[in-house]
């Protein structure tokens, strides 16, 4: 039998203690460590959460203590481990306020993602038991269930009616909707001069930066942060074209891969994440790292990238945990399929954008097109949907696809998310065989026509 040590239990080491539990459960001891009191909190519906939008936060967690250990796992929350010992295969933790060690023959890394703290004059960090947190009260990060609830306390007070979110991403536009929601005054600051500037092209980007202010978001991008000001709790935000009185800043500038553990040790990527091949393993033998604190194999580029979603951390959980069992399982890549919803307004993408791709390398072009997503004999609940697909000039291969409308589209973003595994042209798009039914689209369907429009 062998041992098998988890240093970390939310979303990708949840999916490979499960794995391994299921099917290996008696051929292997599976001992967890977290520093964290709970675990498969879902911080995509932190948001959610945060606007009332749901009622609670009691769904956003599928997974506990009890069930892991239920299933044949010896799990030990609030454990911080201190530091790995690779060449004797032991784990030092401070358990229960007491050194331990734990020894292991195969290591799982799923140590996650840290907020990105950029230099900001006044959100310096200090210690507070095991977590740092800023000087100025109401200056808040946000990842964990307990940043959430903290946030949500203090929204209750009357007198916190200014928020400002740092950081335009995902995230950031994701919190801006909740303060809003909430008839909050919402300044969203950005250095890029737009917003979601990783996930889609400029003039997808301008369609969200325009709904944002249609519903009363004021839109600081192009702005770079300077200094977060007050005595004792948060006054005014500085940026280097403008001052807002504000009572609360977000910061949610994005996140960095928590390498600690390993990073003496392991071959890393380029911003600090392990590196590990398509079996999940790192550069040192049985050791293996899943999820936001490690690489992926990204189909679009064919080559290794950094690409933090919770798919992809369930998926490295899983082949991670057949090959630690003995089980050879290979993932067969990512693309990075996502997608947002911010009042209504829906937007998904997969693979690459024509920039990206361009800089890339590939000789990328576009296609788009922009109709009704059914007949418009078709009078409700009847809107306007616009795709962009992104190609090879000389391959005619495709790399990437992006949607908006205010119609959910989001199951189109599959079909092109294995267009691009499996090297798909956009000549072959083009004569697919869409179904047609007026309940659900037009017989010229704007994928359809996207492509036909492809020269």
């Amino acid at each position: 039998m062998s041992k098998i040590v988890v240093v970390g239990a939310n979303h990708a080491g949840t999916a490979c203690i499960n794995t391994m539990l299921a099917n290996y459960g008696k051929e292997n001891e599976v001992v967890v460590f977290d520093q964290n009191s709970n675990i498969s909190f879902l911080g995509c519906g932190m948001a959610l959460w945060i606007g009332q939008q749901i009622s609670g936060p009691e769904g956003l967690f599928y997974s506990d203590k009890d069930q892991l250990e239920a299933a044949g796992a010896k799990v030990h929350m609030n454990t911080p481990v201190q530091y790995i010992d690779f060449e004797n295969k032991e784990v030092h933790v401070l358990l229960e306020g007491k050194e331990h060690i734990e020894s292991y023959d195969k290591l799982i890394l799923a140590t996650g993602s840290i907020p990105i703290i950029p230099p900001i004059k006044g959100i310096e960090l200090v210690k507070d038991n095991l977590e740092f947190k800023a000087t100025l009260e109401n200056v808040q990060f946000v990842k964990l269930y307990q940043n959430a609830q903290e946030v949500i306390d203090k929204l209750e007070r009357p007198d916190l009616k200014r928020v400002a979110v740092v950081g335009a991403g995902y995230i950031g536009v994701e919190l801006a909707e909740a303060f809003k929601r909430l008839n909050k005054e919402v300044i969203l600051i950005d250095v890029a001069d737009t917003c979601l500037v990783n996930y889609y092209d400029h003039d997808f980007t301008e369609i969200m930066a325009q709904n944002l202010k249609d519903n009363g978001i004021h839109c600081a991008f192009g702005q770079t942060v300077k200094a977060v000001e007050g005595t004792t709790k948060v006054e005014r935000i500085v940026t280097d074209k403008e001052t807002f009185d504000v009572d609360m800043v977000v910061m949610a500038v994005g996140f960095r891969p928590n390498n600690t553990l390993g990073k003496e040790k392991l071959e890393l990527f380029t911003n600090g994440a392990y590196l590990v091949n398509k079996k999940q393993q790192t550069s040192y033998d049985g050791v293996y790292a899943v999820g936001d604190c490690a690489t992926v194999y990204d189909n679009a580029i064919e080559a290794s990238n950094y690409i933090a979603l919770a798919t992809n951390a369930v998926r490295s959980g899983i082949v991670a945990a057949h090959n630690a069992c003995g089980t050879e399982l290979e993932s067969i890549g990512v693309q990075g399929s996502n997608g947002i919803c911010i009042f209504d307004l829906k937007m998904v993408s997969t693979g690459l954008t024509l920039e990206k791709a361009k800089r890339a390398g590939y000789n990328a072009v576009e296609t788009s097109f922009s109709d009704l997503q059914k007949p418009a004999f078709m009078e409700h609940d009847n809107y306007e949907v616009k795709i962009k697909i992104v190609y090879d000039a000389d391959t005619r291969v495709v790399l990437g696809c992006q949607m908006v409308s205010k119609e959910d589209v989001s199951m189109g973003i599959h079909m092109f998310s294995l267009a691009i595994q499996e090297k798909v042209t956009i000549d072959r798009l083009a004569l697919l065989d869409i179904f047609f039914l007026p309940h659900f689209n037009q017989p010229y369907n704007y994928i359809t026509m996207a492509a036909l429009s492809a020269k």
